[in-house]
């Protein structure tokens, strides 16, 4: 058994006796988080009060969620013919089947309720790039997603119709989503960096006949333009379609566009202000009573071929699996500032307003660039607003790491509670930064993995256990997950690395993909029988924690010895030239695959040969000779998801001289050129 000095996060025991977690444990007589995984994620014949099934009916009561007509039973599994072949395993789980509910009335219209208690909290609290400041209370946000609810239904709009939402982050992201929860409608949101062609796509897919979308945002200081982009989408995505396409824009004034003279927008007859449209509604609408498998959102996810994955989410599974993971994974309690670095865009976004959201809880939103006027300007609005909890990828916290500690001189960080991240493997290094410099060396990091696929995670740590850096955790509630080698057998228990699988499905897990049931199949059921392959590659250490290594299709397999891009990166940071780090993997002769290693250097250091031989050195220090890069290239920037994953993909495809494949998640594809010159 491992002890508390085998650990470098111990939680003290008050903190733990104080956690949701460990109230759910002491209701149900749980000893420890292992005895609390294997309860709620296994079938245990001998056990009939335990298992998925149990732990996700058990829940609805628990989390208070509300549903207007009750289910008939926890789910049922439906057989399918999907290529020739019938599925009748996981695949096709109907969850939570004859009952009836709405995730907008569970997160927004019974907390604006007059005698809720909560009426009058604050919802939102947002900050625009510029330093402006705006506070929302369920109640307001509530009657303007009425609002949009009775804009919607004006236009024609009602259940099972695709609504886009091409927005900035500020506080109306909240109403339209919901307005489109209330009225049944599917919300389909789109990050607001994406360019012409990758807003098209999804708006041809999706085929909405309402948009969203603003005059412009802020960004490092300058005004971007967003209609100017959605108009030319629009129109391509005509071209794409059978039908009318985009019938009705909405346009909400964020910069000012419509009291500047010296900018004008393009009008057309389908365009109307979103004080017209919206503003003019009544400002009251009861969220319908709708079935629990109706389609809640319609969420995108970039594949490395092909076109984009449209994600089909159910009101009742984005719900409960939002709820459960900010209620125990992060703890959630009343007096909470939660801040979750994201686009409304991706998965996040809306994971953080359901999850929060219902239980009344308090959401922070941010407008613009993490460094802009100054790299501090996380650390003062952690201090100026007093969040409480934290989450950001690692590639902007090395980022961060490296501009230095004394910009979180003179912020007070002592409100936060517990720190979040997600998108990729972390290096030891900038995690441990992150731990001892925001965190003060107490705040666990509750590092999560999963996916836009499931509105969660499959891997989640409890703020009760001892953590190791870079660590995962473990399985999350409900979740039944395994590593196997290659031929599917499970090998958690040998500490050896796999690949991370789903046994079963979980009530967000996708019900298919909008495309059609034969991606959906061949994408994440094929590789081996009922389970599901997301394709990370995964271990559960001597430590007992589970760890990720990058995703199994980046995994560099060098002279039959494997490693992840990841742990090459963060060898290579140990120079004190390296600000950022991507490896990928080359062709080569003697050792099957070679690692080309590409570096940001600190502005310090100038790109020359010997320096290159240096990080060389550095990395086969760390990790061994066989995987010191063949190759180190100097660049000034990454391709990056605007959350700040890089994107590694695309610059191995840029090495090799191969086609990019899909580039709608890169905020910046333009360093690609850059790339391709380094190589």
């Amino acid at each position: 058994m491992s002890s508390d000095d085998d650990y470098r996060h111990v939680p003290s025991r008050e903190f733990v006796e104080s956690t949701n977690v460990r109230e759910f444990m002491r209701a149900y007589d749980i000893g420890d988080s292992e005895e609390l995984i294997d309860r709620t994620t296994t079938e245990l014949p001998a056990e009939p009060d335990s298992g998925v099934e149990w732990f996700w009916d058990e829940l609805v009561d628990y989390l208070g969620i509300e549903f207007f007509e009750p289910y008939d039973a926890v789910r049922e599994r439906h057989s399918r013919v999907v290529d020739g072949e019938t599925y009748d395993g996981p695949q096709f789980t109907e969850w939570y089947p004859g009952g009836r509910i709405n995730a907008a009335h569970n997160a927004l219209d019974r907390h604006a309720a007059r005698d809720s208690g909560t009426r009058n909290h604050a919802a939102l609290v947002w900050e625009g790039e510029p330093g402006d400041v705006r506070e929302v209370t369920f109640h307001a946000l509530n009657r303007q997603a009425s609002q949009v609810a009775n804009y919607l239904e004006s236009v024609g709009v009602g259940t099972g119709d695709t609504v886009a939402l091409y927005m900035p982050m500020v506080p109306e992201v909240a109403a339209i989503l919901y307005g489109c929860l209330k009225v049944g409608a599917i919300a389909v949101p789109i990050f607001s960096g994406f360019g012409v062609d990758a807003t098209a796509t999804r708006l041809a897919d999706a085929d909405p006949a309402v948009l969203f979308t603003a005059d412009g945002f802020y960004r490092r200081g300058s005004v971007v333009g967003l209609k100017e982009t959605a108009d030319e989408a629009v129109d391509d995505a005509a071209d794409r379609v059978e039908g009318d396409g985009v019938e009705h824009t909405v346009v909400y004034e964020r910069v000012g566009t419509a009291d500047d003279p010296d900018r004008t927008l393009q009008w057309t007859r389908r365009d109307e202000w979103w004080a017209d449209a919206v503003g003019s509604q009544p400002d009251s609408y009861a969220a319908k009573s709708l079935p629990s498998g109706q389609e809640s959102m319609l969420l995108y996810s970039s594949g490395t071929t092909g076109e984009p994955k449209g994600i089909v989410h159910t009101h009742a599974g984005a719900l409960l699996q939002a709820a459960k993971e900010v209620y125990f994974g992060f703890d959630h309690k009343p007096a909470d500032r939660f801040f979750w670095v994201s686009d409304i865009g991706w998965m996040m976004g809306p994971w953080t307003l359901l999850g929060n959201h219902t239980f009344g809880g308090t959401v922070f939103m941010y407008e613009g660039a993490p460094d802009h006027p100054e790299p501090d300007r996380f650390w003062a609005m952690i201090d100026r607003h007093d969040l409480t909890v934290f989450g950001v990828s690692p590639t902007a916290i090395r980022a961060l790491r490296k501009r230095g500690e004394e910009w979180l001189d003179g912020h007070d960080l002592s409100s936060l509670r517990l720190l979040g991240s997600t998108g990729e493997p972390w290096d030891e290094e900038s995690w441990e930064w992150f731990y001892e410099h925001v965190g003060n060396g107490s705040c666990p990091i509750i590092n999560i993995s999963g996916g836009t696929e499931i509105m969660g995670c499959f891997l989640m740590p409890l703020p009760t256990q001892p953590l190791n850096p870079c660590t995962l955790g473990g399985p999350g509630l409900g979740m039944d997950i395994d590593i196997v080698d290659e031929a599917g057998e499970s090998i958690r228990d040998s500490h050896e690395r796999g690949y991370l699988v789903a046994r079963d499905s979980c009530p967000s897990m996708t019900k298919s993909l909008w495309a059609g049931d034969d991606r959906y199949i061949e994408e994440y059921w094929s590789t081996w029988p009922d389970v599901w392959d997301h394709g990370d590659w995964a271990q559960r250490a001597e430590d007992r924690l589970w760890y990720l290594h990058g995703r199994a299709d980046d995994t560099l397999n060098v002279a039959g010895r494997k490693v992840g891009p990841a742990e090459v990166e963060g060898a290579a940071i140990e120079h004190p030239a390296v600000t950022q780090a991507a490896a990928v993997g080359a062709p080569d002769e003697t050792t099957g695959t070679a690692v080309v290693l590409y570096v940001v250097l600190h502005p310090e250091y100038e790109p020359n040969d010997d320096l290159a031989e240096a990080i060389r050195e550095t990395v086969g220090a760390e990790l061994g000779k066989p995987f010191r890069p063949r190759e180190v290239l100097f660049v000034d920037a990454f391709p990056k998801t605007q959350s700040g994953k890089i994107v590694r993909r695309a610059i191995a495809a840029a090495y090799r001289g191969e086609d990019l494949g899909d580039l709608s998640s890169v905020e910046n594809p333009g360093v690609l050129a850059a790339i391709e010159d380094a190589s």
